[in-house]
């Protein structure tokens, strides 16, 4: 995932596994992997709308969110929202 979101030149990247708390939930995998919080700071976010933000992660993972991500909770921001 990380090597997918370099793509928006990230200037932080905070990706954290919250699968363990899904345990049992339709879609959560016992080895983990399938549900994540994502913190993302990005020039590439200036003047965009949280919208357009979440598109932007989405493009960039690519099939990832098809195949691999059950679930992603994002938080993107430009630097100066920080």
């Amino acid at each position: 995932m990380r090597e997918r979101l370099a793509a928006l030149r990230p200037l932080t990247v905070d990706l954290r596994d919250e699968s363990a708390q899904h345990a049992g939930h339709a879609g959560a995998r016992p080895s983990g992997g399938s549900h994540w919080q994502l913190t993302i700071v990005s020039e590439a976010f200036r003047g965009k709308s949280p919208v357009a933000r979440h598109r932007m992660v989405y493009e960039a993972l690519g099939d990832l969110m098809k195949r691999d991500i059950h679930a992603l909770r994002i938080e993107a921001f430009a630097p100066e929202q920080q």
